[in-house]
């Protein structure tokens, strides 16, 4: 039996009757309201994604540093948030971004792999898994909850090969010396590619998707290295300049791309596993 669709789901939530619907993605829908306003109606992929997406973009909004969409409701099966009418990417919005990510960072979190308030332990990042289990120690938690569940899914999976896997375990083992200083943890966003980043026609940067958790502030800043980010060197300078960074930060970035490039070898194969050998190959040899 069907359920409702998304015009029916925007009713429910918003309590204006849906005018129009268009699909967005297998997943998406944007709905046109009573009274001209446009939400987006989301279908949730796996159990506890909605309440997980739900709870985290609550929490980057308490932080009061960088836009995200309204949540307009949700349950288990759907989330209903405020469209973010698109723009261009700007050097200002960019370097305005930079320094909104630095405010949300140091709004911090009780602990490294904190979840959200109201959010779920078992949470995902993108399609993939993404166990909130906390810890007080960086290298010790990236390594046990981060890089090696998804070093072992992609190890039984056959993506990489058993011989394979050492390279990734030794910088593991080598965490603590190559983290750099200690820091508290962060509010991440937690999935921080650029197209989780909406450029809105307000002039100013979104944040959707998150997979939010307690985390290091380098690894958002990272993500954004990872497939591109327009401006990038303006978001970094208004970064540094609200919230200046570690020395030998920049040595770090393929430490904390290890972690998506796993869950992107798990989710699309062998091509990411590559890269996540030979980004731990270059850590190793710093």
């Amino acid at each position: 039996m069907s359920g409702p669709g998304p015009g029916a789901v925007a009713a429910r939530f918003t309590g204006c009757a849906a005018r129009s619907e268009r699909r967005l993605s297998g997943a998406l829908t944007e709905v046109g309201l009573d009274g001209g306003q446009s939400v987006v109606v989301k279908r949730g992929d796996a159990p506890g994604a909605v309440r997980a997406e739900a709870a985290g973009l609550r929490w980057l909004a308490e932080a009061d540093a960088v836009r995200v969409p309204e949540v307009r409701g949700h349950d288990e099966d759907w989330l209903v948030t405020d469209l973010v009418p698109r723009g261009r990417p700007t050097a200002a919005a960019a370097r305005a971004l930079g320094g909104e990510l630095a405010a949300l960072h140091a709004a911090g979190a009780p602990a490294f792999g904190a979840p959200p308030p109201d959010g779920p332990v078992d949470a995902y990042i993108g399609l993939a898994p993404m166990r909130n289990a906390s810890g007080t120690d960086w290298p010790r938690w990236y390594a046990e909850h981060r890089v090696l569940p998804y070093l072992r899914s992609a190890v039984d999976d056959g993506t990489i090969r058993p011989a394979e896997s050492a390279v990734v375990e030794r910088v593991c083992e080598r965490l603590p010396e190559l983290a750099g200083p200690a820091e508290s943890p962060a509010r991440l966003h937690g999935d921080l590619w650029n197209g989780n980043v909406l450029w809105g026609a307000d002039g100013h940067a979104w944040l959707i998707d998150p997979a939010a958790h307690g985390g290091h502030r380098e690894t958002d800043l990272a993500m954004l290295h990872l497939f591109g980010c327009p401006h990038l060197d303006d978001v970094l300078d208004g970064y540094r300049r609200a919230a200046p960074l570690a020395e030998g930060w920049r040595d770090r970035i393929g430490l904390h791309q290890l972690f998506p490039l796993l869950v992107h070898a798990v989710l699309f194969g062998r091509g990411y596993a590559e890269q996540a050998l030979a980004t731990a190959r270059a850590a190793l040899s710093r």
